[in-house]
């Protein structure tokens, strides 16, 4: 393992996602995810790199307690994942899926983002705001009357967005956010999550998109985390790399691209 411990957070709340000794094996006896520790403090950007089958898609689905059962715990915002606060944790935990029309499913947005909500029993005047203001936030509040399938992928994927943001989530979790995605579309994207006052958890194979916008990044290989710690440097650690098929696009270099966006001096 190659750890590199994240700065503490100064504040007394605790963080938004505790995770100690997580394990899960699978019925058929694959073992997915071998002790997993980490810590992610609120309002952290951090993104969960690894390759294919390093138990990712297991770890997640740990957060908001699709998956239960293996040894270890998860605690989101001090509350232990669980039974007793499932329906708080899953308000907490927000997932945006790789495909948006996993997620969008009503005759219009509007009817798409306030579904969560009004589930929950918001309704008339509080429940209209809450989509107002969740579609404002990724720029899509002019879209509210349209069918979803009208829409462009990346207007789709902002408004998927949309309807998790209006759960008032602790934290977003973001299953490969640039995929498919247009270089406006993901410029758009990118530029909205900059924005938002939520800890971010992304999940994705596009490494200079996590270098633009994650300051942490985290490795998960092989069930564990094999590395934690600024993505900048883990990104220039050829070694590291190899050893946890990651690799970069041809021609990128992240040292320039710290070196464009911090500055001399900085």
């Amino acid at each position: 393992m190659d750890p590199v411990t994240a700065p503490s957070s100064p504040s007394s709340a605790p963080p938004s996602l505790d995770v100690s000794g997580l394990a899960f094996a699978y019925p058929d006896g694959h073992q997915a995810l071998f002790g997993v520790d980490l810590r992610v403090e609120r309002g952290e950007r951090v993104a969960l790199l690894g390759p294919n089958g390093a138990g990712k898609t297991t770890l997640v689905l740990h957060l908001n307690g699709i998956l239960t059962g293996g040894a270890g715990t998860v605690h989101v915002a001090g509350l232990p994942v669980g039974k007793e606060h499932m329906a708080e944790i899953r308000r907490r935990v927000g997932i945006v899926f790789q495909d948006p029309d996993d997620q969008l499913f009503m005759p219009t947005v509007r009817e798409d983002v306030a579904f969560g909500p009004a589930a929950a029993g918001m309704k008339g005047a509080e429940l209209a705001e809450r989509v107002r203001e969740a579609l404002e936030r990724v720029g899509m509040d002019g879209f509210a009357d349209r069918p979803p399938h009208h829409l462009s992928f990346g207007q789709r994927r902002r408004v998927a967005v949309a309807t998790v943001l209006a759960m008032r989530p602790e934290i977003l979790v973001l299953d490969e956010p640039s995929s498919n995605l247009d270089p406006a579309s993901r410029r758009e994207l990118a530029d909205i999550l900059r924005t938002l006052d939520v800890t971010v958890l992304m999940v994705t194979h596009d490494l200079p998109y996590a270098l633009e916008l994650c300051p942490r990044a985290l490795i998960l290989s092989d069930g564990v985390i094999a590395a934690d710690g600024p993505i900048g440097d883990l990104l220039t650690d050829e070694d590291l790399m190899r050893r946890h098929r990651l690799e970069l696009p041809f021609g990128f270099d992240p040292r320039a691209v710290r070196s464009m966006t911090t500055g001399p001096g900085q």
